[in-house]
C-alpha cells in the first residue's frame, strides 16, 4: 500500500509555495523560495506515485528524469503539457535557487508555475476538497475493498490519492468511474 504522507509533503510544498507568494515582499530570495517548492511539490508528486508501484526512486531532483521513469513504469500520475514541457525549468528550480546566488527566478514564471503546478496536482488528487467520483457511495465502497477490513481513510485527501493510485483497477471491470 501507498504511503499517503508522501503525497501529503508534496501538497505541503505547494501550499508553502503559495504562502510565501502572498507574502508582500517584492524580493527575490522569495521569488526563489516559491520557485523552490513548486518544484518540489512536483518532484515529490512523481516519486510518490513511482514507489506506489513499486519502483525504487532514485535520489534525484531532475524532473525530465521522474517523468520519463513515471511513462516508462505505468505510474498512475497524469502529467500535464506544462509538467512535461517545463521539466528542465523545474529541475533548475531545485538546483539554482538553492545554490547559485546570483539566480532569480522572474516573477512572471513563478506566477504561471503556481497555477499550473496547482493544476498538477488538482488533477491528481491532491486537494482538500472530495473529488466528485467519491461522492458516491459505491466509489468508495469499491475502493475499501481494496484494503483491509478496518482501514479507513482519514480524510478527503486521502480518499482523493487512494482513488488517483487505484483509478484504474475501480475501472477494471469496464464500468467507468
Amino acid at each position: 500500500m501507498c504511503d499517503i504522507r508522501f503525497f501529503r509533503r508534496a501538497y505541503l510544498d505547494y501550499r508553502a509555495a503559495v504562502n510565501l507568494w502572498n507574502v508582500p515582499e517584492n524580493d527575490e530570495a522569495y521569488m526563489n523560495a516559491v520557485a523552490y517548492h513548486l518544484q518540489q511539490a512536483v518532484e515529490k508528486t512523481l516519486k510518490a506515485f513511482l514507489e506506489c508501484i513499486g519502483v525504487t526512486v532514485p535520489n534525484t531532483h531532475d524532473i525530465d528524469k521522474l517523468v520519463r521513469m513515471s511513462k516508462n513504469n505505468g505510474s498512475q500520475v497524469f502529467l500535464t503539457e506544462w509538467i512535461e514541457e517545463k521539466a528542465d525549468m523545474l529541475t533548475r528550480w531545485e538546483t539554482d535557487t538553492r545554490y547559485d546566488v546570483d539566480y532569480c527566478v522572474e516573477r512572471a514564471k513563478v506566477q504561471i508555475g503556481i497555477l499550473e503546478v496547482k493544476r498538477f496536482l488538482e488533477i491528481n488528487g491532491l486537494k482538500e476538497d472530495l473529488r466528485e467520483e467519491l461522492k458516491s457511495d459505491e466509489v468508495r465502497s469499491k475502493l475499501l475493498s481494496f484494503f483491509p477490513k478496518k482501514y479507513r481513510p482519514e480524510n478527503d485527501f486521502e480518499w482523493n490519492c487512494l482513488y488517483q493510485i487505484y483509478h484504474r483497477k475501480l475501472a477494471s471491470d469496464g464500468e467507468i468511474i
